[in-house]
């Protein structure tokens, strides 16, 4: 990947989301280089997942169910009732066809950014902490000891970050994927083994 594509890639998000969700992307993008330089991943990389993790975030809920059938994504129960959640899946579909990102590990990190999933890549990890630790969040419970633990951690803040989701879904009576569970249980699992 060339630094003139994300130059290309930022143009693009900049024309196509709102100005807060831009200045998250970004937001996101530089806290992903940053966490690639101190776990051995190409930033290059990370700054490009980070910049298309939300690319198909401000579409409608119909042209995110449009881009996901049309793509042969799967939809699950939860997805059906609450159709803003396939803004990873669709933008997974975004980020290979309209920006030609062959990575599959860029691709998973997109897909992967809201819910995690059981053994996901160090980069796939890193665009989902990212997402929750960026500068302009601020809301996040227990945020601070977060983003100190990404510095320290991948996994030990994944699983605080999985944690403090449910927590919150469960607290709220939110709809938890079942994929986000699945998560949780198998960083909870493996951190208890070490």
């Amino acid at each position: 990947m060339k630094t003139a594509d994300l130059k290309k890639i930022r143009k693009s998000m900049e024309k196509e989301l709102d100005a807060k969700r831009y200045e998250h992307t970004l937001g996101v993008a530089y806290t992903a280089a940053a966490l690639a330089m101190c776990n051995d991943v190409d930033p290059v990389k990370a700054e490009t997942a980070g910049l298309l993790h939300d690319c198909a975030k401000c579409f409608s809920d119909d042209k995110k169910i449009s881009v996901c059938r049309k793509n042969n994504m799967e939809i699950n129960s939860v997805e059906s009732r609450n159709p803003y959640l396939l803004h990873a899946k669709a933008g997974y579909c975004i980020a290979k066809n309209k920006f030609d990102i062959e990575d599959q590990d860029i691709l998973n990190a997109i897909l992967n950014h809201t819910t995690g999933r059981p053994g996901m890549s160090t980069l796939e990890k890193i665009i989902y902490i990212a997402d929750y630790i960026e500068p302009s969040r601020k809301q996040a419970p227990n945020l601070s000891e977060v983003r100190k633990l990404a510095f320290q951690n991948l996994d030990q803040a994944l699983l605080k970050i999985l944690t403090d989701i449910l927590s919150y879904l469960e607290s709220g009576g939110g709809e938890i994927d079942p994929l986000t569970k699945e998560t949780y249980d198998y960083y909870a699992d493996l951190l208890a083994e070490c």
